[in-house]
């Protein structure tokens, strides 16, 4: 059990009235039983000591990355940062290593995953928000490399981050036959270590998602690799808490749907260049 949450049971037992609120304001038993009335859980049952804290990959543009002032910015974690604002909880961005994020979650260092986070093949790893986004798995080559078709990687040296949905999708039945037609299939611990890799011929090509793909290409100089046509797999994002946290997961779903209803999610899209053909929430 996280701190916070014996914290609460014991305010709970021994009827404190006052404890740290997520309205950042105090609160007595008759306001909490008033907020509870609808049989719904107060935000301080959420979320005892008023901070949500995300996990994500820190070197995954444009979901989750440190911008040129240092601070961690991207689409999920701006999107995460305005359900916050609209809970008055205290917004927390915690980088953790992509292979280390299920004991994170399940030591309760953080309250959740959300980083371009694929439901597809985990649905029964984590409790899920609905899908917000659509995604794609795909391969990215050196334009002049000859690569155009998925057939075209027989013999090629293909790089794909470590614990990713890009490898776990080429590790799958259906695309069992293409990886074992790559010369080599390597894990780089992050994205910008496989385009590093590209760029220097050390691989011929990137299995990727694709709003990373656009992301990195639009960093680089135009032209210079392209996208395979063909997708190695369709799936879908989704917010991952830890198995059995349903009334967290409502709570920021449900602020989710308000800030897509307002314009809020179009706009972040926009703002990192996320395809808004793409959001998919309902």
């Amino acid at each position: 059990m996280k701190r916070r949450a014996i914290i609460v049971l014991l305010a709970a037992v021994m009827t404190v009235g006052v404890f740290a609120g997520c309205k950042g304001s105090n609160e007595s038993d008759s306001a909490k039983t008033e907020e509870t009335a609808d049989g719904g859980e107060s935000k301080d049952d959420i979320l005892g000591d008023g901070v949500f804290t995300v996990g994500f990959d820190a070197e995954y543009p444009p979901f989750g990355y440190m911008d040129d002032t240092g601070e961690y910015v991207g689409f999920d974690l701006d999107l995460a940062r305005a359900v916050c604002e609209a809970k008055g909880w205290k917004f927390e961005a915690k980088p953790v290593n992509w292979d280390a994020k299920d004991s994170e979650l399940n030591s309760g260092t953080i309250d959740c995953i959300w980083n371009g986070f694929t439901i597809n093949g985990r649905e029964d790893d984590y409790t899920w928000t609905e899908p917000y986004l659509n995604n794609e798995q795909v391969i990215v080559a050196k334009a002049d490399a000859g690569i155009e078709s998925l057939d075209d990687l027989a013999g090629k040296a293909v790089v794909v981050q470590a614990a990713s949905a890009a490898l776990d999708a080429l590790n799958n039945d259906d695309n069992k036959a293409l990886a074992e037609s790559f010369g080599s299939l390597t894990e780089n611990p992050d994205y910008n270590t496989a385009f590093m890799n590209l760029e220097s011929g050390a691989a011929d090509a990137v299995a990727i998602d694709i709003g990373v793909a656009n992301y990195q290409l639009s960093q680089r100089e135009e032209g210079a690799f392209v996208i395979l046509d063909e997708p190695i797999q369709s799936e879908q994002y989704g917010i991952g808490f830890k198995k059995g946290n349903d009334a967290l997961k409502d709570a920021v779903w449900e602020e989710v749907l308000k800030l897509n209803e307002d314009g809020t999610v179009e706009q972040l899209a926009d703002e990192y260049g996320v395809n808004v053909e793409m959001i998919c929430i309902e």
